[in-house]
């Protein structure tokens, strides 16, 4: 048994199990390998022990019948975004594009599953949507000296929505990144988690959004200002990135923002796809 893992984590919030979805659509269950997918499973080798389990036929199949999906990795330790990082998403904001990666944080339980509710909210008149190319990472990195050493610090990849309120972000005398950023479930995650060397080219991606079944962003990761290796090396030099840490890394153009659209409102349908990353589907609701 070979080919592409995607890993997922399925059940009620707070009781999640890890999954494998083959190529062919086949489940199988992984909790005689680790308990979740976390930073102590990127630490201990666990996707290495995943994919030995699973090239050798030793994880039992299951069904996945209506459980929940949540976010494909547990709750991150940190979720580092990087702001303005396509040029023509810089332009729609009103900006110049950056000389180096913008850095802002998002709090880590605004990480939901990628069907969950995003929840508008209160005063909110501004709530917009934002795909992303999410990276996990695998291992340290701190000082890094090369992009090849970045490379090696990348677990794999995610399918991300970095919502946004708008008048919370720039709008408001304490407006703040972060603040408009981390309000309850602005960042749905998922449906799979795909490992690094599953994923050729992560400079290659489409990027797609859509509100109400209208297509809003098309993009490629190709347009990035700065790429992923080169952000993660960047960063490095800074701080110090851990195990199961999120890296979501820009958008590109097609936002409200730009004012050409409405901004989101419940009942909104938004969907967000990252090219063999997966679809995400979430409805907005009233916080």
């Amino acid at each position: 048994m070979a080919g592409r893992m995607m890993l997922m984590r399925i059940g009620v919030v707070g009781v999640e199990r890890p999954v494998l979805l083959s190529d062919d659509g086949a489940y199988y269950d992984l909790r005689g390998v680790t308990l979740d997918i976390d930073g102590a499973f990127f630490t201990t080798g666990g996707l290495r022990r995943v994919r030995s389990a699973y090239e050798a036929g030793e994880l039992p199949r299951i069904q996945l019948d209506d459980a929940r999906i949540a976010a494909p990795i547990a709750r991150p330790g940190s979720v580092l975004c990087i702001g303005q990082n396509y040029a023509a998403h810089a332009a729609e904001s009103g900006d110049d594009p950056p000389s180096e990666p913008i850095l802002f944080y998002k709090a880590p339980n605004t990480v939901v599953g990628p069907y969950d509710d995003v929840r508008i909210p209160r005063g909110s008149s501004k709530t917009d949507w934002e795909v992303e190319l999410g990276v996990v990472i695998g291992r340290q990195a701190r000082y890094l000296d090369s992009l090849d050493q970045a490379r090696d610090c990348i677990a794999g990849f995610v399918t991300s929505n970095d919502v946004s309120e708008r008048t919370f972000q720039i709008g408001r005398p304490g407006g703040q990144w972060s603040k408009g950023k981390s309000c309850e479930t602005f960042n749905p995650l998922g449906p799979w988690f795909v490992p690094a060397e599953d994923v050729p080219d992560p400079q290659a991606l489409t990027l797609r959004s859509w509100v109400n079944g209208e297509p809003r962003q098309d993009s490629k990761t190709s347009d990035m200002i700065f790429s992923v290796a080169e952000i993660i090396r960047h960063l490095s030099q800074f701080l110090v990135l851990e195990p199961g840490d999120l890296l979501n890394t820009g958008t590109p153009h097609g936002v409200a923002l730009s004012g050409r659209y409405d901004y989101l409102r419940p009942g909104d349908i938004v969907e967000i796809d990252v090219e063999g990353l997966g679809k995400q589907r979430t409805a907005c609701v009233a916080a």
